[in-house]
């Protein structure tokens, strides 16, 4: 499974755990998924196709942030927003 592949099933679970509800009181999850190498051009993280800027401010971004980010971060992936199944 290739970086893409995984990055995808973790935003599908974590879709599915209610975790990107705006409602939820649980925490967003980091997209990391320990392949933490820059690309070449150093625009992301091979990985979890973050930037730097996206990695340094996780720390202190809230919940709102953190959606924006998975959702940039998707998007540069070339991965749909997982729809929870209960809503497809």
């Amino acid at each position: 499974m290739n970086a893409i592949d995984l990055l995808a099933v973790k935003a599908k679970e974590t879709s599915a755990s209610g975790q990107f509800d705006p409602k939820s009181a649980e925490p967003v999850p980091s997209p990391c998924i320990s392949v933490c190498r820059m690309t070449p051009d150093r625009s992301h993280c091979e990985g979890c196709f973050r930037t730097l800027d996206e990695i340094r401010a996780w720390s202190r971004a809230d919940a709102p942030q953190r959606r924006a980010i998975w959702a940039q971060l998707l998007q540069r992936a070339g991965i749909d927003w997982p729809v929870p199944e209960t809503e497809a």
